[in-house]
Parts: structure tokens; sequence; C-alpha cells
């Protein structure tokens, strides 16, 4: 009784920012059905409910069905212990369970699946939650609560869902000072300083806030790792988060420091074939698992940007890799290798590197290692083609790496809804074993029968009350989960359900806000790089345009890098005669990416070095294509504020003013993104702005004296 009186005092603090409308809720705002009609069907059906079973799980499930009903329908509910409850909820051996289920449903359900059914009877309807596992069944206890904050009906229900990725982790770049790399909603939220006998009420809502969209772990630090946090001291506080999170079935990760034997270890070397650096890895491993004895195993970021890995000493990524896989073996662990990688010397193409080093050693790696593969071959520009990695490397677990945190999409100030981006690449087809090889079947498994996958989502969350900073970036990291759990689903529904259980069920709110969601992505795309134009930001904050950017130590870190704009025209010629970046897909891919005529528009300046005239599809030129792209971006934007602004009589206050506010800044910085980029272009295109496209308001040389030293995700710099 302990545990479930002190876990019910930590829902209820959950819940009692609802008055303000803070946000900080999320998408687990259990507020009254409104609905009078709905409200006393639900209450006609939903009389009592019963939890079977003894775990800590279970006393999690508990809580969660007292304080979502109780919540929902208006009137207090406790746990009962009949199994004549209207709402049954235990693992499918139970015996009070099992009557109600057929062999096939059996059949069907995973570890971490569940089954959600109504079942009827001569008195009354019944509704049942079952699982395998206590997890499964925590993750549809969440799915049920959905339904009815999402208003569905509730008289023939049949959900069986199991997850289609095994590991479904959140990233979070956060440093031990608090501080967190690309992080634009505040500082880190796990205090190292008072850890582990301080346990912030906040640990708690994250893990049920990620349990409630199936994500399953969590990598506390910082790729750009430091070794301290594999120390004792630091192991004490990881334990405290790792017994919080197990309930939830959230296993936590840690990045491994891959010269750790050097800095904690008093070795002089890190290499790993080294009999001493291997040894000091296994005994570390082992004192992990004394700690946390279902710790999930390392992440690594090795020979890129300036961190060690196995090339210091002569070795491959393979080599790296296999050595922290074999100590984390006999305990179940795996070890997540990125393939995001700089090499020490400038390549022709940066786009080509990854492919490059990682494809020739697929199948190399050991059975535990997975290699994490960011979306796109560059690093999360605002849009990329899918990664040549993803069906080159059938032997080796490849999982996916998208960016939550927007570092290039405007970060905490612009609503964009990352879904229809995510789905672009998740649906785009590798062809690389016929028709139909999407990369979400890369990223499943099916398509190369993987024995284990992943998908990681570099987090946005943070100190903000409202946990992401922009009140709809918490769609980002809903849709993520959504996502990690099914690629399938579509992002116009995630969008729905998230507007639903995050604001309300109105009509008209669920189209305003759908519609803005919808045409975000796009219209951020238009307004910073339209036609496959990348890399054209800031240097180091990465907050605005500067496509002008020529003067850093390397060239691959400029954007006049990636555009080579000059009087002839715009764009990266990586078609076979450029860089033949194109040559690293499948013959039917590259086909298509190599022709100007047959190639995607929105790709045409990733792959090919474009003639201000070339005709686009729309009969304009390109450069007349290019500045209506600007526009646009910049006219979708003010359309969502007009959006906005109509459903204030359904919005709350506090975040009504809120987003206005920055839907103001967001227009402005759209504006500043097309005056700034069009002026500079105009310096090489020598063409008129066209009609109909808002001429800059400020010169050039205006643009380029502008300095950013307070933006966030990075420490200052004056």
């Amino acid at each position: 009784m302990k545990y479930l009186f002190s876990t019910f005092l930590l829902f209820a603090l959950f819940i009692l920012p609802a008055s303000a409308e803070t946000g900080y809720e999320l998408w687990l705002r259990y507020h009254k059905i409104q609905n009078t009609e709905l409200l006393n069907g639900y209450l006609g059906q939903i009389k009592s409910f019963s939890v079977v079973g003894s775990s800590a799980t279970h006393d999690v499930i508990r809580n969660e069905l007292s304080a979502g009903l109780s919540g929902l329908l208006g009137q207090p509910f406790e746990p009962s212990t009949s199994s004549k409850a209207s709402l049954l909820a235990g693992l499918s051996d139970e015996p009070t369970i099992a009557q109600y289920l057929s062999e096939s449903e059996l059949t069907q359900l995973g570890k971490e699946g569940y089954l959600v059914k109504a079942i009827s009877q001569k008195e009354s309807s019944r509704f049942l939650i079952t699982a395998k596992d206590p997890v499964g069944l925590l993750y549809g206890t969440f799915h049920f609560l959905k339904l009815l904050q999402t208003n569905q009906n509730l008289a023939s229900i049949n959900i069986l869902e199991n997850p289609k990725v095994d590991i479904r982790i959140l990233n979070h770049w956060d440093n031990l000072d608090r501080t967190s790399e690309r992080g634009y909603a505040g500082f880190s939220i796990w205090d190292w300083h008072k850890l582990p006998d301080f346990l912030d009420q906040r640990y708690i809502d994250y893990a049920r806030a990620n349990a409630s969209i199936g994500l399953n772990a969590t990598v506390l630090t910082n790729v750009n790792a430091n070794a301290l946090v594999l120390t004792p001291a630091y192991l004490e506080k990881v334990k405290a988060l790792a017994d919080l999170f197990r309930p939830y079935g959230i296993k936590v990760y840690l990045t491994a420091r891959f010269s750790a034997p050097i800095e904690i270890g008093g070795l002089d070397t890190a290499d790993p074939l080294n009999s001493d650096v291997t040894n000091w890895w296994e005994e570390k491993v082992k004192e992990i698992y004394e700690h946390i004895p279902d710790f999930g195993g390392f992440l690594v970021k090795a020979n890129s940007e300036g961190q060690p890995g196995p090339q210091n000493y002569g070795r491959s990524h393979a080599e790296g890799a296999n050595m922290m896989a074999d100590a984390l073996k006999p305990f179940g662990g795996v070890v997540m290798w990125r393939a995001f990688v700089y090499s020490s010397e400038e390549p022709d193409d940066r786009a080509k590197q990854a492919y490059s080093e990682f494809n020739p050693l697929d199948g190399s790696f050991r059975p535990n290692v997975l290699v994490q593969v960011k979306n796109g071959a560059i690093d999360f520009q605002p849009r990329e083609p899918f990664h040549p990695l993803f069906g080159a490397m059938p032997k080796t677990p490849v999982m996916m790496e998208f960016q939550i945190t927007q570092e290039y999409l405007g970060q905490a100030t612009q609503l964009v809804y990352l879904a229809p981006m995510w789905k672009e690449c998740l649906d785009a087809d590798t062809y690389v074993n016929g028709q139909g090889s999407t990369v979400s079947k890369v990223v499943d498994g099916s398509l190369h029968d993987y024995s284990i996958t992943g998908i990681a989502g570099v987090a946005n969350t943070g100190t903000d009350i409202n946990w992401t900073g922009h009140p709809f970036a918490q769609a980002n990291w809903y849709a993520f989960g959504r996502l990690a759990w099914n690629p399938d689903q579509t992002a116009q529904q995630i969008a729905e359900d998230w507007i639903r259980m995050t604001f309300n069920n109105h009509p008209k709110t669920i189209a305003a806000l759908s519609d803005m969601m919808m045409n975000s992505w796009e219209a951020s795309v238009n307004y910073m790089t339209p036609l496959g134009l990348h890399h054209l930001m800031g240097t180091g904050h990465h907050y605005g345009p500067a496509p002008w950017v020529s003067n850093l130590s390397r060239a691959d870190w400029t954007p006049v890098y990636y555009h080579k704009a000059d009087a002839f025209g715009i764009g990266f010629d990586r078609s076979e005669n450029g860089s033949n970046a194109v040559s690293q897909y499948a013959p039917e891919v590259a086909k298509i990416f190599n022709s100007k005529d047959e190639i995607p528009e929105k790709f045409l300046l990733w792959f090919h070095h474009v003639g201000w005239d070339f005709e686009m599809n729309s009969g304009r030129t390109l450069w007349n294509e290019l500045a209506f792209r600007y526009q646009d971006g910049v006219n979708t934007v003010r359309k969502m504020q007009e959006q906005w602004q109509s459903v204030q009589p359904k919005i709350d206050d506090e975040r009504f003013k809120s987003v206005q506010m920055l839907l103001t800044i967001q227009e402005k910085e759209a504006v500043w993104w097309k005056d700034a980029s069009l002026s500079y272009f105009q310096t090489f295109s020598k063409r008129p702005i066209p009609d109909k496209v808002e001429p800059p308001k400020r010169s050039l040389e205006y643009y380029q004296s502008l300095k950013f030293p307070f933006a966030p995700g990075i420490r200052p710099s004056w």
C-alpha cells in the first residue's frame, strides 16, 4: 500500500497544473468530457474497474485508471476487487481474464502487445484490457483512456496491437552540467546534483508520458559523451532513475565515450583490440549491471566531430562496436553505433561519407550491434532524401535516428509538425529488394529479417513548464512515439488524436489545427530551403539564414559548399557527372535522382546544379520558382495565424496567447529567411524579384550583420 499511496499522490500532483492550462499535462489531459450525451453514455458503460494481479506496474495501472476515469467521467473511481467490474484489466494467463480470450487472440499477442475489447453479456457490456506482460497491460490501459479522451464509441471495440519496432528510444543530448545541446525548452530535466536522494516529480511524469505512447527506452546523456557518467558516483544516480522508470517499461541506456578507459580508467590507450582495454570495459559493464540489472546498453558517437573512436588506433567502426558488444552480450545489452561520421579529411561530398564507411562493414558487426542512421545523409535538414544506408546493410540491423528537437526547423519559436517529414522518409521506397522495399520495412526489420530493431528520436524535452518550449512541439514528441510503435500510421490521424487529447474534441478545433499542423512542415521547407537546398543556416547556433558563410575551417561546414550558387545557377551536383552520390542508391532510385527531368522537384537542387532559367513544372524559371516557394512559405504562416485566431473561443487563454505570440515570431522569421536568402542568391542570378513576391525589406548587408549570442541550445558566444 505504501507504493500505491505514494504513486497516487504523484498522479494527483501531475494533474494539478490543469487549472492554469500551462501545457504541463501534455496529451494526458484527463479533463471532464464536455459532451453531456457522450459522458452519460460512458457512465452507463463504465461503473467500476478492477485490475487483476500484483506488481509495481499493476499499481501504476490502477492509479492511471483511477486518475483517468475520475477526471474524464467527473466522479471518483477507485479500484475494485470484483471480477464483475465493468472494466477488467489483467494478464492473459489470469483465470479471470483467460475465459474471455480466444486461442487466436492469444497467438497474436506479442510480449509488449495488448488487447482492448468489448465483451457482450446478457446483463450488460463489459470491457477487457489484457496482455501477456505487465508493460503491455499498461500500454493497453493508455489506449483505453485515449478512446475516452478522443470521444470514441466503445460499443464494439476490438483492438489488438503489437509494436513493430523493438527498441523505441529517446536520445537526450543532455550534459552533466544540465545544459542541453540543441535543447530549446530550458535546461536538462535530470538534476544530477540532487540525485539519487531527491526524485523529482517530473521524472515520474516523463516516464508516464513516454509509456503512454509506447516508448520503452531512454538515453540519458549527450552523444558528445562525458566519461564521468560511467563512474560510481553517477551510476548511483542513474540507478535511481532506472528504478523509477522500471514500472513504466522504460530501460535506461548511456552514451559511452570511447576514450573512457584513459579518462577514468587510468589506461594509456583505448585501442579496442588491446586486452587491458577489453578487460576494462568488461569490468565496467559488470559494475553497471550490478546497479541496474536491466540496463539497456550503450549509444556511441565515435570518430565524428572530434569524438574519439577506434579509427584513432587504426581500427574499424566494427572493431570498436564489437568490443563493447562483447562486454554487454552476457547481460543482454546492445550497442547503438551512430553512423553520423566526419573523416579527418574533407570528402568530395559529405553526403556520401557514412555510406562509404559503413556499407563495406555490413556483416562484420556482432548480432547485438545496431547501426544508428539519421533519416538523411547530411544532418537533420528541413528536407533530405532518405539516407542511402537504409537497405544497404542487409546483414546488420540499421535503426532510424530522427530529430524531435527542431535544430534546423525553427527551434522553439516555430510551429513545425514533423510527422509528415518522418513519414516521407519512412514511406520512401529503397527498391533494394524490388518495389515496395520501403524505409519503414528496413526499420521494422521485415525487409532483411533483422533479429533486433530500433528507432531513436533526439528528445525535445526540458525544464520549461510545458516540457517542449513551443506548445505544438509536444505533438512531435507524441508523434515520434506513435510512429516508433507503428511506422505505418498516418501523420493526419496522429495529429487529430493529439489535438483531441491536448486541446478539445470540437470539430472546428480539429479541422483548423490539423490543417495548420499538416501544412507547417512544407511551409518551413519553402521559406528556409526550397527545391532541395540545404545547410543554409547560421553558423554554430543554427538559428536563421546565413547562406553566405564561407570562411570556416572546413569547407563542408559552410553553406556555400552545399548550395554552390554562381552566375549559371544553383545546387549541388550529385549526379553521375558530379559527386555520383546517386550511385549509393538502388538503380531504380538512382535513375530518377540522376535525371533533372524525372527527379521530384523537392530534391532537384540536392542532386543537381541547375541554371537560373531552367523551366520548372509550373512553367516558371528556376529563379522565379525559388522566389515563389519562399513567398508561399511566408503566406502559409500567415494563414496559420488566421486559423489559430479562428479557434480562440475554444482554447484556454494561456495557451492561446502563447501560440499567438509564437506565430507572430514565426511570421517574422519566415520573412527574414525569405528576404535574406533571396537577397543573397540574387547577387548570383542577377534577375529581378518576380511580381507577387514581396521584395526584401532590408539590404543584404543588414542581414549579414546580424548576430545571435542569445540563441538557445549552445553555450553563449559573444
